[in-house]
């Protein structure tokens, strides 16, 4: 008689145990991460993208030395650049920059870009419009600087590259304005304000690096 008490109460002990930790336990949520807009100042509004959960890390990218590692070295600042926050994007995105910087085939990164399906994102309209302009297309590449500006009027590189685009047509008093335009968004410590400022030094007809 007495081992079915003691077997009850041992039983019953557990079940006690056993309700109080399932009662402490932290309830989840259904469902997971969460939408998420644009970004303000003309960032990414036409490319709203969901927000990365906190168990998933935006990418990053190793650091390389440079103006063009403003687009891809670090995580673009809010204010002045397009964020990349989906995997597969980043991974496309990365090997369109290194066709661009690496290889110097601008044909081919040209359709690397495209093929990602997100030229309405700041940062791959400006590459495009790079491309172009290295090919030597100055109306083309004058189109994507200028859908890039668009998309979003305080991305930076887009204000460097594109006065160095003026400057390689003759059109000094318009690379002095985008010079203008990047000290209003970064200041005249930046890189990009260094790049385009440093182009300004030079005697017309220079060859320029970007």
């Amino acid at each position: 008689m007495v081992g079915p008490i003691i077997r009850l109460a041992v039983r019953g002990a557990y079940l006690v145990a056993l309700a109080a930790a399932i009662g402490s336990a932290p309830v989840l949520a259904a469902g997971g991460g969460g939408g998420g807009g644009g970004g303000g100042g003309g960032g990414m509004d036409p490319f709203a993208r969901p927000v990365p959960s906190q168990s998933t890390p935006a990418p990053t990218y190793p650091s390389r030395s440079g103006t063009k590692a403003t687009q891809k070295g670090k995580k673009p600042n809010p204010n002045n650049q397009s964020s990349i926050d989906d995997p597969a994007f980043a991974a496309g995105y990365s090997v369109a920059y290194d066709t661009i910087y690496e290889r110097n085939d601008y044909t081919a990164a040209i359709a690397q870009l495209k093929a990602l399906g997100h030229d309405d994102n700041a940062n791959v309209a400006n590459l495009i419009g790079y491309s172009y302009r290295k090919l030597g297309d100055y109306k083309q590449s004058q189109v994507w600087y200028e859908h890039a500006l668009k998309i979003n009027p305080n991305h930076v590189l887009t204000w460097q590259y594109y006065g160095l685009w003026q400057l390689e047509q003759g059109n000094r008093e318009q690379a002095m304005y985008h010079l203008g335009r990047i000290a209003a968004i970064c200041g005249t410590s930046c890189e990009e304000y260094k790049s385009l400022a440093a182009a300004l030094d030079k005697p017309t007809g220079t060859a320029l690096a970007y």
